[in-house]
């Protein structure tokens, strides 16, 4: 599934970005919590799509 991959591929970009700020020190708090609070977001979308591509088995 296609959006699923651009989910994933934007979210391990900001686990990049969210290093780079705080490793150079030139991101203020807010932009580093904004930028958790979006990844945190899309682990949760990602989860969903995940969940709804595989079906649940009965054991």
């Amino acid at each position: 599934m296609r959006r699923l991959e651009l989910l994933r591929v934007e979210h391990r970009d900001l686990d990049g970005a969210i290093a780079a700020l705080i490793d150079t020190g030139s991101g203020d708090q807010m932009q580093v919590a904004r930028l958790k609070k979006r990844k945190l977001r899309l682990r949760d979308e990602i989860t969903l799509l995940e969940d709804a591509l595989v079906p649940d088995i009965i054991a």
